[in-house]
């Protein structure tokens, strides 16, 4: 069996939750309330046909099964299983009122990092799910500020299930602490526009001197329809419970039809060019 722990044998000791939560890898989850756990009502759909070694697994994460009683095998097949019912757990307690005060701290410390754009100065993410059914989507970093979605930096985290995270959770948290929202301006403290944009000249100089013997800028797309790129082209849209937040879908509709008129407008340019739609 593998061996995930970087605790204390201390640690481990304490609980099966104090592991899981130490080891690499782990640090988007937050601590869920052994009360919780405990509550069968929460675990309403988590059965035996959707967790393999269901009642075994959740004794070991509420600490009381005898592990020495076990063979090797089998003690591998729970604890599969018990990290996989964890994080399925995890995903409903964290839009709960306890989980998303939790969930909050880790973002004030920008516990799962900050948004690599340029004018999001930094801004701390949140974790998000493309899906709600596990093994369809790793986990993805939300950032309020630009609105767009980012893949972890470390493959550890990268390789985390989305459904531990939910396509909700990062909505709802800003629905219950909207004082969180974010501005779209330079927030106070940050490095100053100038300096952003003189980053952003130094790297843009940096991409010319190395792509100066690519064959030269919009003639090297030779004979691809532009068009039919922004038609492609897809964007994030986030949910609550499936729905579409109604403010964020006002926006969608508004930024669809925005680029349906842009699309319409290359098309017309295109055919009378001559270029052919790929």
């Amino acid at each position: 069996m593998e061996d995930l722990s970087t605790g204390s044998e201390s640690d481990y000791s304490n609980s099966w939750i104090s592991w899981f939560l130490s080891t690499k890898g782990n640090e988007y989850f937050a601590e869920v309330d052994e009360d919780y756990i405990l509550d069968r009502f929460n675990l309403t759909g988590l059965n035996g046909e959707v967790v393999q070694e269901y009642s075994r697994a959740l004794n070991l994460i509420t600490d009381n099964l005898d592990e020495e009683s076990l063979d090797d095998d089998v003690r591998e097949a729970v604890e599969t299983s018990a990290r996989f019912l964890y994080g399925l757990i995890h995903a409903r307690y964290i839009v709960t009122s306890r989980g998303l005060s939790k969930m909050l701290e880790k973002y004030r410390k920008a516990d799962f990092g900050r948004c690599p754009r340029v004018y999001c100065y930094q801004q701390p993410l949140l974790p998000v799910g493309l899906s709600d059914i596990p093994y369809q989507k790793a986990v993805k970093l939300y950032c309020p500020r630009c609105e767009d979605i980012y893949s972890p930096k470390s493959n550890r985290h990268g390789s985390i299930d989305g459904a531990y995270f939910g396509t909700t959770f990062p909505h709802m948290l800003f629905m219950v602490y909207p004082q969180m929202i974010p501005g779209k301006g330079q927030p106070v403290g940050s490095s100053s526009v100038a300096d952003v944009n003189r980053s952003l000249a130094n790297q843009q100089k940096s991409e010319n001197n190395g792509g100066s013997g690519g064959g030269g800028g919009q003639n090297s797309l030779g004979s691809i329809s532009t068009a039919s790129v922004a038609n492609k082209a897809e964007r994030y849209e986030p949910r609550i419970f499936g729905f579409k937040v109604n403010e964020d879908a006002k926006l969608s509709r508004w930024r669809t039809a925005k680029r349906d008129a842009q699309i319409s407008r290359l098309e017309n340019l295109e055919t009378e060019q001559g270029q052919p739609n790929l």
